[in-house]
């Protein structure tokens, strides 16, 4: 009986540890997203009006393009 109750503990044991492992994977993958987020954004904040007009934003679409790098920024705007 004994035996059993002690598998049973070291399992639990596993389990928290892999929840804490997943909590901290998280947590670090979340503050690489916003290290490019953030690079992304100084790296735009960076240009010329010129530039940033060559590659089809404005000052004012810096964040979005940051948080949306997936999306071509010449289809936020209406076509008109």
């Amino acid at each position: 009986m004994s035996m059993i109750y002690q598998t049973t503990g070291l399992v639990q044991t596993t389990d928290s540890q892999r929840r804490n492992v997943s909590v901290f994977r998280n947590c670090w993958n979340a503050l690489q997203e916003w290290r490019k987020w953030e690079r992304l954004r100084r790296d735009l904040c960076s240009l010329s009006d010129q530039e940033l007009k060559d590659i089809g934003i404005t000052y004012g679409e810096i964040d979005y393009v940051a948080s949306n790098r997936n999306t071509d920024p010449r289809g936020i705007r209406s076509a008109g």
